[in-house]
Order: C-alpha cells, then structure tokens, then sequence
C-alpha cells in the first residue's frame, strides 16, 4: 500500500495543527489538508479501482452518448438520473473517493484501526463501481430500446413533460407504484415501462406498514413492461403483490454473471412494527453522531429479520420468472453466455441475446418482443407542424374545440371514404 507513507504525514500535520482531529481548517491549512487528503484517497482508489477505471470510462462515454442522442430529440425534454449515478458519471474517480472519506477521517479520529479501515474502505469501492457499472450498462439498454422505437415514429405519453427519470425517488410516496415511461408504437399500441419497480409505498403506521410490508421483501426484476396504458401496478391482495408483467428484462453487465452469488431474503424477512423501524433508526443515528464524537457507543441486538438464502444469479432468474409468471422473459447479457447456461434458462421459456456489448442493431430483436406486447383501446393521433396550425386556425374561426374539429374532420371524412 503505497499510501502509507503519505497517512504518516497527514497524521503529522494534524497532531501539529488539529490534535482533536475536528478537521476545521481555514485558508492555507485547509488547502494543505485537502491536498494530503486527495493524495491518499486517489492513491487507494486507484489500488482498490484501478484495473477497471479505463474501462468505465468507456461505459460511461457510450451511456452519455446515447442521453445526448435522445435529448437531441424533440420528443425528449430532459433524462433525469439519480444523484448517485449522475455524481458517478461526471467524475467516477471522484465519486469513488467521497464512498470513503467518513472511514478515513474515522481513521485519522483513531476510531477505526488501519485494518478496520482497509477492511471497510476497499469493500466500499469495489461496491459502488459494480453497483454504477450495473446501473449504466441497465439504463443504456433501455434508452437504446427507447431511441428505437421513437426511431420508428412511436412517441412518450407519459410523463406528459417528455421528462424521463431512470429511477424511482419519491415516485411511490402516493401509495401507488406508477410506470418511468408509456410509450405508444406505432401500429401496435402502448407498453408501460416499469424499472426496478417492486418496491415499498408510502405509509404512517404499523398497520399500513404491515400491509406493504411484502414490498419490502418482494424479489425486484431491472425492468418490467406492461401492454396498454398501466398507471399503477400495486395489488397488495395478491401475491405477488403487483400486477402480473407482460415481460420482463434482465439485464447482466458482467463477463461471468451466472457464476455470481447472491442472498435473497424475500418473504423470509420478519416484519418490523413503526416502533421497531424507529429504533432502527435511531439507533443508526446515535452510532454516527458518536463516531463523529469520538466515543464509544454500546448498541442493542439488531431486530432480526429472518435468514436469506444464497443463489446463483441464474437461478435468480429463474426464480423470478417462476415468481411473476410473466408472459415472456428476456435475459440480455454484455458478453457471450455460455451454451449450458443458455439451455437452462431457454429449458423454462426465458430468451437469452447475450453478447451485446455496446451495438445497438442487437437489440432490435429485443424491440420486436416489446412490439409485440404493446396495446390499445383506442386511437391517439399526434398532429404537429403545418397541420396543426390549420386545424388550430380553423378551430379558432369556428369558436369550437380542437379536438372536436378533428372529430368532426375523421368522421366525415370515414363516411366519404366508405361510399
């Protein structure tokens, strides 16, 4: 650890300059620390990050390419990220260094030994690089599948202000669980869109947490899609506790993705009362405010939460599949997946387009699928331009409604075409 050296000067400056270690300096001080500081942090980033810094560069190149191909749209008013992804795409090397400045500082406080300190730091990194990584292969996929079928005249019908968010903040605190986008195809219908939906509501007491609680712990497809018009899938009576998907998407960013293993607690959790959930929280609360302090604090038992059981990415999938029932399943993979692993899942019904990577004209398959979903009851017409000037001007003349003047306009016009 080359870093080492350079924790011995900082600690030097400090007993010299903050010997209670409050880190509130001004002027030049506060330049010289930030700068031992920066030194450090990048120095362990680069140890911890390094071999894959260069290539998340690359991801993030093709992802905010393809935000700028969209946005150039008129059809698109704006992308929303969330703050952790936005921060991590404008400087990942940066973002990566904030996961650890708490620990460090904790260090420098003596709160946390060396060894306690590489143990929590060096994890922390390597989290949020997969967690970014995944994220930014996720949503290129889906904006890829978006610029498509805009390409091929489909257009948003929701959100009204063309305005897309990636991710759900506050978007269930309603008590309802709405789509991140309804598209209409063009000679097909419409497809709601659902990412990462499956998540908790808003509520106020141990009743209405008891009640959405099974959100809590609901398994949480990347992406759901829905035929027609679906402005809410929350079903708390059924089980699970949304409505059935049409499809649903996963997406893999990793080489080796079905070797992965993960725990999945699902309806093993045991439900917390509010009172619970607030100790929880506050228990959290005084543990920071006394790292912050300097003192030690004695916590109680953590309320159990009931034991998860440890799977392999691929039979994760499966798992979902069997969970949701969904009419059709897609598994779409950065690199190739191996043939054995193709024919498991093939072997229950899921379609595998694996080795992607970044080409786009390999997704039109997936598209199709999409296609093939959509629905409607009914017609929408988009009328913009010239035309929309004449039919505005008219309806203006005539004192009567736009949308009544086009009616009127369909109607005998069908009539004529028929005779």
């Amino acid at each position: 650890m080359s870093w080492i050296k350079d924790l011995d000067k900082i600690e030097r400056f400090l007993d010299k300059y903050d010997k209670e270690r409050r880190f509130r300096f001004k002027g030049n001080l506060k330049l010289r620390f930030e700068k031992y500081e920066d030194k450090i942090l990048s120095k362990i980033v680069d140890e911890a990050a390094g071999p894959y810094l260069n290539q998340v560069n690359k991801w993030i190149k093709y992802f905010r390419d393809k935000i700028d191909s969209l946005k150039s749209r008129d059809s698109i008013t704006d992308i929303l990220l969330s703050r952790e992804l936005r921060s991590f795409i404008i400087d990942p090397k940066r973002h990566l260094k904030k996961k650890i400045i708490f620990y460090f500082h904790d260090l420098l406080r003596g709160i946390l030994s060396l060894d306690e300190f590489i143990e929590k730091a060096y994890p922390a990194i390597k989290t949020s690089l997969r967690t970014n990584m995944r994220t930014v292969y996720q949503d290129w996929i889906l904006l890829t599948i978006l610029d498509y079928i805009l390409e091929k005249g489909g257009y948003i019908v929701y959100p009204e202000n063309n305005v897309i968010s990636l991710e759900r903040s506050k978007m269930q605190k309603l008590g309802w669980i709405p789509p991140n986008i309804v598209l209409r195809i063009r000679g097909w219908g419409y497809i709601s869109i659902f990412i990462e939906a499956p998540r908790p509501v808003g509520w106020g007491d141990s009743v209405e947490l008891k009640n959405i609680w099974k959100l809590y712990t609901t398994l949480r497809p990347d992406i759901m899609i829905y035929g027609g018009r679906v402005m809410n899938i929350l079903n708390l009576s059924s089980e699970p506790p949304v409505k059935r998907p049409d499809l649903i998407i996963e997406v893999k960013e990793l080489d080796d993705w079905y070797k992965r293993v993960r725990e999945v607690r699902g309806p093993l959790a045991k439900p917390l009362s509010i009172e619970e959930w607030r100790s929880m929280w506050i228990e959290g609360l005084w543990s920071g405010l006394a790292g912050i302090l300097g003192v030690k604090r004695e916590t109680r038992e953590s309320v159990k939460r009931g034991r998860g059981v440890r799977l392999k990415d691929v039979d994760i999938v499966r798992l979902y599949n069997r969970f949701y029932n969904p009419r059709d399943m897609i598994v779409i993979t950065k690199a190739k997946t191996p043939r054995d692993i193709k024919k498991i899942l093939e072997d229950e019904g899921i379609s595998v387009y694996d080795n992607i990577g970044f080409k786009p004209d390999k997704l039109i398959n997936v598209v199709e699928t999409l296609c093939e979903y959509a629905y409607s009851d009914d017609i929408t017409i988009r009328i913009d331009g010239k035309l929309y000037e004449m039919i505005k001007e008219t309806a203006k003349s005539l004192n009567v409604p736009e949308e009544d003047l086009v009616f009127e306009i369909l109607e005998r016009g069908l009539k004529e075409f028929i005779r």
